[in-house]
């Protein structure tokens, strides 16, 4: 083993190429411009898995970063993260603390989003909760898209459900968990009536 695998563990590309062959996606190597990321098809649906860096004038913070375009059938958007230092902050600044009705689920984390009815819908499924709950850190949300620096926009109804979390994920287990919690997620937006299975015809950059 070499030295820098003892002091620093398995190199990010060596677990992601490894990810893609257990889980049958596939893995991209990384360019010039671009970083290395992992794609995977669940039903109709594109699941990237990929890194970015945000840069904060004296240093830069990398993020790790799971993405999935789908058809927003009813406008259904929802965020999800622990209770933290900044908690009450967000309450503070005029976020709305959900609860779902799940007493141990509820206490874990801040849920918010802009229907109740299926908010408690999404979350009565315990296999969701059981993925998010086996997640360390998690910033989970249903977005319009990256944003308007992004060359990913989106066509009007098609929405991306989006995990977030600082750092580089090299731990597979967690990893493929989180490919699990995605394709949960998006076949019970559907039960629900809030998704559509078809393509969304939207190619993550």
């Amino acid at each position: 083993m070499s030295t820098l695998r003892k002091l620093f563990g398995p190199f990010k590309n060596e677990v992601w190429k490894q990810l893609a062959d257990e889980i049958k996606a596939d893995y991209i190597d990384s360019s010039f411009w671009k970083g290395s990321k992992v794609q995977a098809t669940v039903n109709e649906w594109t699941i990237t898995l990929d890194t970015f860096v945000v840069s904060t004038g004296k240093s830069a913070i990398t993020y790790t970063r799971m993405r999935a375009p789908y058809v927003n059938q009813d406008g259904f958007r929802f965020k999800i993260y622990r209770k933290g230092v900044f908690s009450n902050l967000g309450k503070w600044l005029g976020m709305q603390d959900v609860t779902v009705g799940q007493p141990e689920f509820d206490e874990q984390f801040i849920i918010q989003g802009n229907d109740e009815t299926k908010l408690r819908l999404l979350f009565d499924n315990e296999t969701i909760r059981q993925l998010i709950e086996a997640q360390p850190s998690i910033s989970l949300e249903v977005k319009d898209d990256d944003g308007w620096l992004s060359a990913s926009q989106f066509p009007e109804g098609v929405d991306q459900l989006t995990f977030v979390v600082m750092g580089v994920i090299k731990d597979i287990e967690r990893l493929k968990q989180l490919y699990e919690l995605f394709a949960e997620i998006l076949n019970h937006l559907c039960q629900i009536g809030s998704a559509y299975e078809n393509d969304p015809q939207v190619t993550l950059k």
